[in-house]
């Protein structure tokens, strides 16, 4: 597998990634998961599960409604209901989605149809919507001999449920196979994957050098987003920006507040190329740190390289947790309070995928690391002083001996932003970050002047 990075562009003169070859690998992980289940097909209205099943995509507006919907049937291919003309435009654009019949024989459609789910109950209940998409469901079903067979599906509104319920269609649960098949990443996902991380690589360094006392914090989140999209993101998911005092407790979203000199901020940021994510944290000081911080950040620091040392083929993700510190001893009552803080996730077209690494639940029920599996670990250790925190999270692959760290903006060290201040006698050395790092504009670089 590589973790190699290239242009953003595909090209014929560099093997980069593959497109047609992304979307027939994802769609055959995806039917020896089908073939392997109880279930006679899947039916999905999850966003990335249907990009992962039909390589579709309509932009991130509709990611919370559940307005599409596909079906793959054992032994078919898979059928896309879309949203108005977004199914003409899949007819026209996206000739992989070639309607066959049970017998395979070409039927001469696009498996692009339309159609539309219940718009989260906008319609009303008696239009009928919720019965039509039933209909149309139960009849890809016949015509393939499962109507008796279990379908499973990711997530449904209660509508959808009844109405296929009254059509004689045993509804279980599909998500777990959706997200087996997503478990192992292609080499062109891990690609795609390795490739959004350099994106936030070089957000990361606009941030460094943007930071000093008086940005404000959503200030940031907008120099991050443009940066992203200028280099090409699909979707900036969200900007995670703490600064000071609400660094502890982390309440995970960003606000208007003025960093003030030796504040402590951090930052996740998580976006999409490709369809494909990250969730990628680092921790900085602004002006000066504190000995309570420098702590905290080696405490986390500690933590994460502990849990990396761990990660290869054959360790389970109860090995990784049991180098964690438990939540009381961090402050919290239990595990589920802590939750999310120290913590691992799969990451792929969505960012919390399996293998889900947590003291809540990875010691009484491991999951074994596999070769070609890609997820985050995060860690966290608040400051003795009561009000800072440090927060760090690197992506990995799992490799054939061990694992590769993907994510690669520096944070081996807690970075100081925005410097202007000269200390004297005892005073913690300011950490310096490389020149090219720095805005040089006389009066407002964090050079030495």
């Amino acid at each position: 597998m590589s973790t190699a990075t290239f242009g953003l562009n595909v090209v014929d003169w560099e093997a980069r990634v593959d497109p047609a070859r992304l979307r027939r690998e994802r769609l055959a992980r995806l039917r020896r998961q089908l073939d392997a289940s109880s279930v006679g097909a899947l039916l999905t209205f999850d966003f990335h599960n249907i990009r992962y099943m039909t390589a579709t995509h309509i932009g991130t507006w509709a990611m919370d409604k559940l307005i599409r919907f596909a079906l793959l049937p054992r032994g078919g291919e898979p059928v896309l209901w879309d949203f108005g003309s977004a199914a003409r435009h899949h007819e026209l654009y996206a000739p992989w989605l070639d309607y066959r019949d049970a017998s395979g024989v070409a039927a001469g459609t696009s498996g692009a149809r339309a159609g539309i789910s219940v718009l989260r109950g906008a319609f009303h209940p008696d239009a009928g919507v919720a019965e039509a998409v039933a209909d149309k469901i139960y009849t890809e079903l016949d015509r393939y001999g499962l109507t008796d067979a279990p379908l499973g599906v990711d997530l449904l509104e209660l509508p959808i449920l009844t109405a296929l319920q009254a059509r004689g269609i045993e509804v279980v649960d599909g998500q777990q196979i959706f997200l087996e098949a997503r478990r192992i990443k292609t080499p062109d996902e891990i690609s795609l994957l390795t490739t959004a991380a350099s994106m936030v690589d070089a957000a990361y360094d606009d941030l460094y050098a943007f930071l000093r006392p008086g940005v404000r914090e959503n200030e940031t989140v907008g120099l991050v987003a443009k940066k992203l999209f200028d280099l090409g993101s699909e979707h900036v998911e969200g900007v995670n920006a703490i600064s000071g005092e609400r660094c502890s407790p982390h309440p995970h979203v960003f606000s208007d507040r003025l960093i003030r000199p030796g504040d402590p901020a951090f930052f996740d940021i998580l976006h999409s190329f490709m369809g494909y994510r990250t969730c990628y944290y680092r921790t900085f000081a602004v002006g000066s740190a504190s000995r309570a911080q420098v702590d905290a950040y080696q405490r986390c620091r500690d933590y994460m390289d502990r849990a990396i040392e761990l990660v290869k083929p054959g360790a389970t993700t109860a090995d990784i947790v049991s180098v964690w510190p438990t939540a009381q001893e961090f402050g919290f009552a239990d595990e589920e309070a802590a939750f999310g803080l120290q913590y691992g996730h799969g990451v792929g077209l969505s960012i919390w995928e399996k293998p889900i690494f947590s003291r809540l639940v990875s010691l009484e029920h491991p999951e074994v690391i596999e070769e070609g599996m890609v997820f985050a670990l995060e860690t966290y250790w608040p400051a003795a002083d009561g009000w800072g925190a440090a927060r760090i999270e690197e992506e990995l692959v799992v490799t054939a001996d061990g694992a590769e760290v993907i994510t690669k903006f520096p944070a081996e060290q807690l970075l100081v932003a925005g410097q202007r201040y000269f200390t004297t006698g005892g005073a913690l050395p300011l950490q310096r970050h490389s020149q090219s790092h720095v805005n040089n504009r006389p009066g407002e670089d964090g050079a030495d002047r």
